[in-house]
This record gives C-alpha cells, sequence and structure tokens, in this order.
C-alpha cells in the first residue's frame, strides 16, 4: 500500500491505519495475529507500529521528516498468527513525503534604497528579492510581505508578484518634501504556510523569517500656490453698472514669493468680468443679466488661476460663484401668440422672465387707441395669470390680429399681439379641415391608368412622325406665292346657277386628306350648298405660280360640277357667277 504524508507531521500516529485478514476460527490461536516492523528504508526517523486490537495496528514516527534528505520510506510488515504451526505474510508501506516550509524566506540584499517626487502617487517604485529554498509555488514558498514601521499616514503598500514571488513597494499617497525629505521603512516576510523547524527531534513553529530597512527618498518638485479658498460665494444684483470690485483672492506658496504670483482667468462665458493680474482683483466689465443663458440656477461661474515663478511655472485654480438677484427688468408677454377661437371666448396665457414679485398676477388690456378693436374684442378677467379674450360679435372664419397690453404687478407694462383663428372646430380647439379625396386606388384604376398613358404615348409618337413628315415635305414648298388672277369661265352645261352661295362648311371626313406633292397642295372638300345650288365635291389645287392662277375647269357629271386646277376662291367666285 501507499500514502503521502507531510514533513512536518509531529511525533505520534502516522495517518495509515494496518488491517489483517484471517480466515481460521475466529478467537482461537489460528486466528490471533501479531503484527511488527521487519525492516524500514531508510532507517531514520525511527517509524513503528503500535498493534490496536488482533487484527488491526497503526504506524508511529519518533522524530521529524527530512523533505531535502529522503522524499520517500518503505517499511515492510509482518503478520504472524498463534497456530501450530505459525503462519505468517508481509506487506510494504510505501511512504511519500510531501514538502512544506521548512526553509524561511531570505531577502537578497540587506538595505534597499529608492526615490519619489513630492506628493506623486506611483506604482512599483522598488521590487525586493527573497530567495526560499522550498518547492516553489507550494505555501510553502509564496512569500507574503509587509510594512513593520514607517507607514503610519498609509503612504504605502507592498504586494507579492505571483510570477518572481518579489515584493513590489508602490505609492498610494504623496508625501510633503516639506514634510520630509527621507522615509524609512522596516519590511519583513514570511511564507504563506507557517514556518516549522525540527529541533531536538522534533518539530517547531517559527515567527517572523526575515526583515530589512527601505530608505525612500522624497524629491522636492514646485509646489503650485494654493488659494485660501476653492470655491468661493458671492451675491450681486443683475444689471449693475460695469466696473465693480467683485472679489480679492489669497494664496500661499511653500515654494515661490507671494509677490510673484500673477493671476488669470480662466473662464467667463460671457465675458462679464476681468481680473489684475498683479493683485487678483476681479472687477465687472459688463452688466451681468440673471436671464442670460450662461446662468444656470441663477449662478454665474467663474474660475481664476494663479500661477507661480517656478521651473516649470505651477498653477492652482479657484471659482468664484456669483449669485444674481433678480429685478424687474423684464416685460411681461404672451405665453402663445396664436390661439384658436371656437366660441366667443378663448384663454390668453402671460409670462416673465421676472421672479417674484416681478411677475403676475398680470393686468391684460386692449389697445385703447383702437377703435376697431375695442367694438369687436374685450378682456374679461382681466387679471390673473390667465385673462380671457372674449368676442363681442358674431365672426367670420378666417385669422385675427388682436393688440393688447400687459402690465405685471410691479406696474411694468409691455405690448403684444395675438393671432385669433375663429373657425369651425372639431373639439380640443381645433379647426376642422376639409377632408383629403382619397387617393387609394385598386388594381383596375392602376391598370387603367397605365392603359391611358401608353395609349398616349403611342398618339403622341404617331403625331411626332406624321407632322415631321408634313413638315419635311413643306420645308420644300416656296413660301412666295405671288399674285393670283380671277378668270371667269362660262358654264359648259345648262346646270342652273346659283344664286347665292352660302359660306363653305368644310366638314372632315373619311375622304379628307392632306398631303404635299411636286409642290403643290391638294384638299378634297365638301362643299354643301341650299336652295338651288347643287351639292359640289372639288378638288383644289394650289399651284406657286407667282403671276396667275393655273386654269379652272368644270365638268358635269351625274348633275354634279366638278371642278379642277382651282383654288378655294376661285370655286366660290366661279359659283356666284
Amino acid at each position: 500500500m501507499s500514502a503521502d504524508v507531510r514533513e512536518d507531521t509531529v511525533e505520534g500516529y502516522l495517518p495509515i491505519r494496518i488491517e489483517v485478514i484471517d480466515p481460521d476460527q475466529e478467537d482461537s490461536p489460528n486466528s490471533t495475529v501479531t503484527l511488527s516492523v521487519v525492516s524500514q528504508s531508510p532507517q531514520v526517523p525511527k517509524i513503528d507500529l503500535d498493534q490496536i486490537d488482533p487484527r488491526m495496528a497503526q504506524l508511529t514516527l519518533k522524530g521529524c521528516f527530512d523533505y531535502d534528505k529522503f522524499k520517500k520510506y518503505e517499511i515492510t510488515l509482518q503478520a504472524k498468527d498463534h497456530g501450530k504451526p505459525s503462519l505468517s505474510s508481509t506487506a510494504v508501506v510505501t511512504l511519500n513525503i510531501i514538502d512544506t516550509n521548512s526553509h524561511p524566506p531570505i531577502f537578497k540584499a540587506r538595505k534597499y534604497q529608492g526615490e519619489i517626487p513630492e506628493m506623486v502617487t506611483r506604482e512599483n517604485v522598488l521590487r525586493l528579492a527573497i530567495e526560499d529554498k522550498d518547492t516553489p509555488n507550494t505555501p510553502g514558498w509564496r512569500a507574503k510581505y509587509f510594512i513593520i514601521k514607517g507607514n503610519e499616514e498609509d503612504n504605502y503598500k507592498i504586494e507579492t508578484d505571483p510570477d518572481t514571488n518579489e515584493g513590489v513597494l508602490s505609492v498610494v499617497k504623496g508625501k510633503d518634501f516639506e514634510e520630509s525629505a527621507f522615509i524609512n521603512l522596516q519590511i519583513g516576510v514570511e511564507n504563506e504556510e507557517p514556518l516549522f523547524a525540527c529541533k531536538d527531534a522534533a518539530p517547531k513553529i517559527k515567527g517572523i523569517s526575515d526583515s530589512i530597512n527601505v530608505t525612500i527618498k522624497v524629491i522636492d518638485v514646485n509646489d503650485p500656490p494654493q488659494f485660501h479658498k476653492e470655491s468661493v460665494d458671492i451675491y450681486e444684483k443683475e444689471e449693475e453698472e460695469p466696473g465693480k470690485l467683485l472679489y480679492t483672492p489669497k494664496v500661499h506658496d511653500v515654494d515661490s514669493d507671494v509677490s510673484k504670483i500673477s493671476f488669470v482667468l480662466l473662464d467667463d462665458p460671457a465675458d462679464w468680468v476681468s481680473v489684475d493680474k498683479k493683485t487678483g482683483h476681479l472687477r465687472t466689465t459688463g452688466k451681468m443679466d440673471r436671464e442670460s443663458p450662461f446662468v444656470h440656477d441663477n449662478i454665474y461661474k467663474i474660475v481664476i488661476a494663479a500661477v507661480d515663478d517656478g521651473k516649470p511655472p505651477a498653477s492652482g485654480t479657484s471659482s468664484i460663484l456669483v449669485h444674481l438677484l433678480d429685478i424687474n427688468d423684464n416685460k411681461p408677454k404672451l405665453r402663445y401668440n396664436s390661439v384658436t377661437m371656437c366660441g366667443n371666448k378663448v384663454m390668453l396665457a402671460a409670462k416673465d422672465l421676472d421672479l417674484h414679485p416681478y411677475g403676475g398676477p398680470y393686468t391684460v388690456s386692449l389697445k385703447s387707441d383702437d377703435a376697431t378693436q375695442l367694438q369687436r374684442w374685450k378682456v374679461d378677467p382681466t387679471t390673473g395669470e390667465e385673462v380671457g379674450l372674449v368676442s363681442l360679435k358674431t365672426l367670420a372664419y378666417g385669422n385675427y390680429s388682436v393688440p393688447l397690453v400687459i402690465e405685471d404687478q410691479q406696474g411694468l407694462s409691455g405690448e403684444d399681439t395675438v393671432i385669433v383663428s375663429v373657425c369651425d372646430c372639431e373639439g380640443g380647439n381645433v379647426c376642422r379641415h376639409k377632408q383629403p379625396l382619397s387617393t387609394s386606388l385598386g388594381p383596375a384604376g392602376i391598370g387603367l391608368i397605365l392603359a391611358a398613358l401608353l395609349l398616349f404615348l403611342l398618339i403622341f409618337f404617331i403625331l411626332v412622325c406624321e407632322c415631321g413628315k408634313q413638315f419635311k415635305h413643306l420645308s420644300e414648298v416656296q413660301q412666295d406665292e405671288g399674285q393670283q388672277t380671277l378668270i371667269k369661265y362660262n358654264q359648259e352645261a345648262g346646270g342652273a346657277e346659283c344664286k347665292t352661295v352660302p359660306p363653305l362648311l368644310l366638314t372632315h371626313s373619311k375622304e379628307l386628306d392632306t398631303t404635299v406633292t411636286n409642290g403643290l397642295k391638294q384638299r378634297t372638300m365638301q362643299i354643301t350648298s341650299t336652295g338651288d345650288c347643287m351639292r359640289l365635291t372639288e378638288t383644289l389645287w394650289t399651284t406657286q405660280s407667282t403671276n396667275h392662277i393655273s386654269t379652272c375647269t368644270r365638268k358635269k357629271r351625274a348633275g354634279v360640277s366638278h371642278w379642277r386646277n382651282c383654288p378655294l376662291a376661285s370655286v366660290e367666285k366661279i359659283s356666284s357667277l
């Protein structure tokens, strides 16, 4: 069998119990067994056996284990019964020794020194190294550091680097050079596991393993000037005349001459103040307005700095909080300049940027010099945070401009105008608007629109093509028609003449055709006559002759006269002959 035993096990029973089994008759000599240690390797410390009953025993230790000398033990045990003949057997027990903290951590150097600028915090200012012969990365090897003396103000801390087992010293709170130039620290170290040593063949627990002294030098640096107060409250009325002294700061500096300190204005968002470079006097350069967007909760914040003459220069800051007290410097006005009137009365609300008692309740009236408004409107009630505007007559729908005078409770008044919309209301003082036509189209409607669009495009394309052809041919026709002459001809046959010819009605028909051929314009038309006039069908030809009209002829066929080679004007003249 095998078992693990710690190196720091004290004298007495070892945590190994031996049990024996004998199948012979119980409580007979044949089953009565005696246990003993036959051999042990190595032989120190002494390991023995204590038999508790006829079949059970436990190993014992006298002395101390030493992991550095022996890491494993083998013990041979014998079990022998009392029968005749006596029978026996042996077994080997293996003990594996587990290393514990038997070696103290020792600092590699007996003195350490470091330095740090005053009033500065910094990590890893100094590293302290140790040596430990125990097994690495065990509780008996890992170190714990602590500051024994010199850190009464908790300016420093020391921690263990888990990888190197070194102590890391850091400054967590800056030290002032003027208080001390050197800091002496006493630092101790021990292991996570208590240290033990074997004396007089017995393990003994020891206390702190090792300690050293550490000296930290504080380096002097240029300290910044310090204001007597980092924040100052000042109370002033708004709209005061410029040039008023608001504040004179007080500063001190442990490193520099106060007379050589200069003052700088760091923050003045509204540009209302100035600061004297030498004295720090803070004066107003403009009127402070409580209603300015740079004023928050009635407070205007100014920041100044004091700069010393050190190398490099250092500076300190102070905030001046100017609490502005209100005055009655704002005229009241309407909260809303447009309202909707659904009946004959509407409520108007007033406002004032000033605080109480420079605001409401307000008194509102119509401008007395406007007679038209006085006949149309009145204010009722006239006083309050809200007043009523009442129409004295029925008004047509539309917008009306009503000038008003608004006065606060201190008598400061202002003029304002409200636009009153008189309309048909639908609830909640909202004008009823005309319902828009529905623009929802189903699939059929969309299809019809698309078909009409395609048809329009087709017709447009055809017209463009035809017109293009006509303009092409017309461009070849000469523009100068010359002079025309009307020639009188006798009738060929005995048809009755038309005594009167009504105006020609030119009607389009399927036979209507207009073309341009070889510079001649041909027009086929229907001429309808009444009374004694016959119905004629003419084919008119117009030439581009400069001096005359081509010969006109008439042929009678089936009671219908046909005119050829005559313009329309000639036909009209000949028909009247």
